[in-house]
C-alpha cells in the first residue's frame, strides 16, 4: 500500500512523526507536509504564481520525508502529481496527527481536513486524525493504541463498497474525521460514530498577548509568528482565540460531545456541500424558469 501522510502543523511536528510511525506497518509511507505551520487553511491552495520550495529531508526503505512550502491541500496536489513528485499514486491519504481538536465547527477551517478533502476530490480514500491537545509534546499513546484498528476497519469498509464512482448518491467525495479526546488510553471508553457538531465562536478578536501561547506550552514562533510583531503607525495588534458557543440542538452524537464523553469520534464528511432538499424546495417554488 502506498500511503501519503501530511498535516497542517508542519513537517517537524510531533504529531506527524507519530503518524508516520503508525502507518509504516501498513505499507510504504511518503510524508509530504508544509514547511511551516498552516493551521486554519482549510482547502486553500498556494496560487499566485509564487515560488514554492520543496525539499526531501529524510529517506530510508519504506519511508520518505519531505516538505513543501505550501498549504496542506497543495501538499496533496504535489503528491498526486507523479510527473513532478516521481511517486506512485497513493492508495490512501492520512492527515495529522493534528495538535488540537477538529470536531464541530473547527472542521470547517481545518487545514488537516483540507488535505483530506483534496484527496477525496480526486477519489482517493482520506482520513484526518486529531488529538484534542495543543501541546507540542502531546501524549499520542492513545492514537498509537487505537488508530491502527480504526484504519483497518475504515479501509475494509471502503473495500466492501467496491470502486468509488462519481455522481450523486455514490461514495465519491467521502473523507473521514477521527478525533481523539486528550485523555490517557486506559480512560478512553470506546469509539462512536457521529455527526459534525453545530456551534460557533464569539469574542474571537482579543488584544495581542504572547503569554497566551506559553499557557498552552507553545510559542508564537512555533506557529510561524513573531513574539514582538512590528506595527506601522496607527495599527493595533489582535489575535484570534474566542469562546465556543454550543448549539442547543446538539445531542450525544455530536462529535465534540462524543469526545467530552470519553470516546473517540468518527465522522464521515463529504466534499459535496449541496443541500439537495433545499434545491428541491427552490425548484418547487418556481426557481426553475425558462426565459
Amino acid at each position: 500500500m502506498n500511503i501519503i501522510v501530511t498535516n497542517d502543523d508542519g513537517y517537524q511536528a510531533k504529531g506527524i512523526r507519530e503518524l508516520a510511525k503508525i502507518m509504516r506497518q501498513f505499507g510504504s509511507v511518503t510524508v509530504i507536509a508544509p514547511k511551516t505551520h498552516q493551521s486554519g487553511m482549510s482547502m486553500a491552495v498556494s496560487l499566485g504564481f509564487k515560488a514554492i520550495r520543496y525539499k526531501e529531508v529524510h529517506q530510508e526503505p519504506g519511508l520518505t520525508v519531505a516538505y513543501l512550502d505550501a498549504t496542506p491541500a497543495s501538499c496533496v496536489k504535489y503528491a498526486l502529481d507523479s510527473e513532478v513528485s516521481g511517486w506512485p499514486g497513493p492508495d490512501v491519504v492520512i492527515s495529522g496527527i493534528n495538535h488540537g481538536s477538529n470536531a464541530a465547527s473547527a472542521s470547517c477551517y481545518s487545514g488537516t481536513l483540507g488535505a483530506a478533502q483534496e484527496a477525496a476530490l480526486c477519489g482517493i480514500p482520506a482520513i484526518g486524525v486529531s488529538l484534542s491537545s495543543m501541546n507540542p509534546d502531546a501524549d499520542f499513546s492513545a492514537v498509537r493504541k487505537y488508530f491502527p484498528e480504526i484504519f483497518r476497519r475504515i479501509m475494509e469498509a471502503e473495500t466492501e463498497q467496491g470502486e468509488r464512482k462519481t455522481g450523486r448518491d455514490s461514495r465519491y467525495g467521502i473523507y473521514y474525521n477521527v478525533n481523539f479526546p486528550d485523555i490517557p488510553a486506559e480512560r478512553i471508553r470506546g469509539i462512536r460514530t457521529g455527526y459534525q457538531g453545530k456551534g460557533h465562536w464569539v469574542k474571537e478578536f482579543v488584544d495581542w498577548d504572547p503569554s497566551f501561547y506559553s499557557r498552552h506550552g507553545i510559542t508564537p514562533e512555533m506557529l510561524g509568528q513573531e513574539s514582538s510583531p512590528v506595527c506601522e503607525e496607527g495599527e493595533r495588534l489582535y489575535m484570534m482565540v474566542g469562546t465556543f458557543v454550543d448549539d442547543p440542538g446538539n445531542d450525544h452524537r455530536a462529535d465534540h460531545h462524543i469526545m467530552q464523553d470519553g470516546y473517540i469520534s468518527i465522522v464521515a464528511h463529504n466534499i459535496d456541500t449541496t443541500d439537495y432538499k433545499e434545491v428541491q424546495r427552490l425548484a418547487s417554488l418556481g426557481f426553475d424558469t425558462d426565459f
